[in-house]
C-alpha cells in the first residue's frame, strides 16, 4: 500500500487479516519517519457534550469550546456544523484537546468528530482553498 493512499480503513481491513493492528497507524502517514516535519495542517472538529441544558440546548458547552479556539491564535473559523483551526500538528492537537476538556465541564461524557488535512509545506490554506475553488467555479461560468 503506497503512502499516497495511506487510509485508516485499509489498516483495519489489514488488521483483520493479521496485518498491522490498530495501535500500530501513524497519524502523520510516516511523514516524520521520511523527515518531512509536519508544518502546517487544517483540522475540521465538532465537540458536543453528551447531554444537553434544560432547554434542549449545547450552547453554552460549544461556546466554551470556541472561546478555546479562539484565545489559541490559531487562525479559525466556526461556521453552523464544525469549526476549522490551521497550524501545526502539536498545537492543532493541543486546541482540539483544551476545547474537550472546557466542554468537559458541562458534562460527564464529550462527543468529538475531527477532520484533518495534512499538507506540508503549505500554509494559509482556510482562505486558499476557497480562493482556489471560486476560481474553478469563474472558470466553469464562462
Amino acid at each position: 500500500m503506497s503512502r499516497k493512499n495511506f487510509s485508516f480503513a485499509r489498516l483495519l481491513l489489514e488488521k483483520r487479516k493479521g496485518g498491522k493492528r490498530a495501535g500500530d497507524l501513524d497519524p502523520l502517514g510516516g511523514l516524520e519517519a521520511r523527515g518531512t516535519k509536519v508544518k502546517n495542517m487544517l483540522v475540521a472538529f465538532s465537540i458536543s457534550p453528551s447531554t444537553a441544558d434544560a432547554e434542549g440546548g449545547v450552547h453554552d458547552a460549544v461556546a466554551a469550546a470556541v472561546k478555546v479556539i479562539r484565545d489559541s491564535g490559531l487562525p479559525n473559523r466556526t461556521d453552523s456544523m464544525f469549526t476549522t483551526i490551521e497550524g501545526e500538528w502539536d498545537e492543532c492537537m493541543q486546541v482540539v484537546k483544551d476545547a474537550c476538556e472546557a466542554v468537559s465541564k458541562f458534562a460527564p461524557r464529550v462527543s468529538l468528530v475531527l477532520k484533518a488535512d495534512i499538507r506540508p509545506g503549505r500554509t494559509g490554506e482556510m482562505t486558499a482553498k476557497l480562493t482556489r475553488l471560486d476560481a474553478a467555479l469563474d472558470r466553469l461560468q464562462s
